[in-house]
């Protein structure tokens, strides 16, 4: 069984989608309709701007959501049996399994990512990478250290990424290289993405989801805070919602796939970031990247 995941942000880079706008008809319609629904030009953004420019998460978001989207609705004979993305994936993995149409999952990303930025803005936080301890070992870390810091993306057996307040996290940082981490790095981001310190942001994004149709899926979607297989549009749109201030359950997520079946998964996106990842959660899996 084949199953589409969906990278989150991080995975950009300049000159994305450029080929897909030059080789695919619906490719060219898509961009050019995304920049009407934006109100700005993310298509030169994308194919042209610098690696600054692409770093901002009012442009990051929709410009991964936009790569990863449009490439999978150029694939020839596209039908999911099972999706699932990281972070902000998950809202092209809403749109490939048709839960949502286009422009209103391109319109929700462009609001969580707005909310996401403004959040960011009001409380300078961070987030690090701890490599090489057990997931327990971090998470009863976090909860000894003064502050806000959370475990926050189980990306794959031995790396974890906290987030939270600032100085929360490089205390932690510190402490766990005490307790033997490879590494603890803090992470060039905006702000301490899946943590309680994006409630304003869910807050916001909350209402733009309630207000959104969520349609019945073709097919499951593994989303980052249940890990299971949903296919209600009530359940989804609810674990949805939750995303923004609970983790991003990556590895249960992968290996409860691979229990109900997944024998290949196929990154639609930017980057090999995911494909990394699932050969560290399952070294027996098969990975690629989609390509028209």
């Amino acid at each position: 069984m084949k199953a589409y995941v969906f990278p989150g942000q991080g995975a950009q880079f300049t000159g994305m989608g450029r080929d897909l706008y030059e080789n695919s008809a619906i490719a060219k319609e898509l961009f050019d309709k995304a920049n009407d629904i934006l109100g700005f030009d993310i298509k030169t953004i994308m194919f042209e701007g610098s690696a600054e420019d692409l770093k901002q998460t009012k442009v990051t978001q929709p410009a991964v959501f936009l790569h990863s989207v449009i490439l999978a609705k150029s694939l020839p004979n596209f039908k999911p049996e099972m999706v699932a993305g990281h972070s902000l994936g998950e809202i092209s993995a809403l749109v490939a399994n048709e839960t949502l149409d286009f422009e209103s999952g391109l319109k929700l990303v462009y609001k969580r990512a707005l909310a996401m930025q403004s959040a960011c803005e009001a409380n300078p936080s961070t987030m690090a990478a701890i490599l090489g301890l057990d997931d327990d070992i971090v998470e009863k870390t976090c909860q000894e250290i003064e502050g806000v810091v959370v475990a926050a993306n189980y990306n794959c057996p031995g790396q974890l990424v906290i987030s939270g307040e600032i100085e929360a996290v490089n205390l932690a940082c510190e402490k766990l290289k005490e307790l033997g981490a490879k590494r603890a790095l803090v992470l060039p981001v905006g702000g301490a993405f899946h943590s309680p310190l994006m409630k304003p942001a869910e807050e916001e994004l909350a209402k733009a989801i309630e207000e959104t149709t969520f349609n019945s899926p073709i097919c499951p979607v593994y989303q980052n805070v249940t890990t299971v297989a949903v296919t209600d549009p009530t359940e989804i749109k609810k674990n949805l919602i939750m995303q923004l201030t609970a983790p991003v359950k990556w590895t249960q997520s992968v290996q409860n796939m691979i229990a109900d079946g997944a024998t290949e998964f196929i990154e639609v996106g930017p980057g090999k970031t995911l494909q990394g990842l699932i050969k560290k959660i399952n070294k027996e899996a098969e990975v690629s990247s989609a390509a028209i």
